[in-house]
């Protein structure tokens, strides 16, 4: 089974020459793969396990349709519900010790960058870790820790932290609970658009690579890999969320001059 989403560009397009890009990951049972041709951008995903647990009947893991229509857009605010600092209240999130801890105590004496990221395979995700890390200077000036939280167990979070070297502190949600209390959005449709495609191929261009290890464990696989993130600032106080950006599809990342001035101006 297959599932393809594509669109057209353009005539006067010349971002890219037309070519044919080699499948990101082939085995026996898997084939993933982006495609531009003729002006046109192609995803494809061949997986038997992965249709199979996709196609569940399950509120977070809608039946697949031949859509290529975003979520929610993407939007940055400072307007946090209290229904969401309420549940955030009751979320532990896991240190790369196994050491649980409840994720509002992240930021309840600093002020913290929490980034949240789609998965800890996710190539784009890397991408996003790297252009955060990359003003931990400014940062660490201004006192404001750098956090990444993924979904997923405590050893993919290692993997990740060994893997991308990253300079803030890594935590594992396994329970997804943080993502479900700031309500980031997930599906099929937020994954597959041409605008994540596009970031796809420019991380892949950049060096960036997907661990297709990681991003086919079960914990993973069996949520689909279809979840978004976003980014916040918060503290000090375990309410104060001064900016929140929810990932509209993959690879959706916001200015990084918006970050800073929410955090360090």
């Amino acid at each position: 089974m297959a599932i393809s989403l594509s669109t057209t560009f353009p005539s006067n397009t010349t971002t890219f020459q037309p070519t044919k890009l080699p499948p990101y990951h082939r085995s026996s049972s898997n084939i993933v793969g982006v495609y531009y041709d003729n002006h046109n951008l192609s995803f494809s995903l061949l997986t038997k396990s992965l249709i199979r647990n996709i196609n569940r009947s399950s509120p977070h893991h809608p039946k697949i349709a031949a859509s290529a229509v975003s979520g929610s857009p993407g939007f940055a605010s400072s307007e946090v519900s209290e229904d969401a600092t309420s549940l955030l209240d009751r979320v532990t999130v896991f240190d790369l010790n196994g050491q649980g801890i409840p994720i509002a105590d992240l930021w309840k004496e600093r002020k913290a960058i929490v980034a949240f990221a789609r998965h800890f395979g996710c190539v784009l995700c890397r991408k996003r870790a790297d252009y955060l890390a990359a003003k931990k200077d400014v940062m660490d000036a201004a006192g404001v820790a750098l956090v990444l939280i993924g979904p997923g167990s405590v050893d993919q979070a290692k993997a990740f932290s060994e893997q991308t070297k990253f300079k803030g502190e890594v935590y594992a949600d396994p329970s997804y609970s943080s993502y479900e209390a700031l309500r980031f959005v997930s599906g099929v449709s937020t994954t597959f658009t041409p605008g994540a495609g596009l970031k796809i191929i420019e991380a892949y261009m950049e060096g960036y690579r997907q661990d297709w290890a990681l991003s086919f464990e079960k914990d993973t696989r069996t949520r689909g890999g279809w979840q978004q993130g976003g980014i916040i600032v918060a503290g000090p106080g375990k309410s104060n969320i001064s900016y929140i950006h929810k990932d509209k599809e993959a690879g959706d990342d916001p200015a990084i001059e918006d970050i800073l001035q929410a955090c360090c101006s």
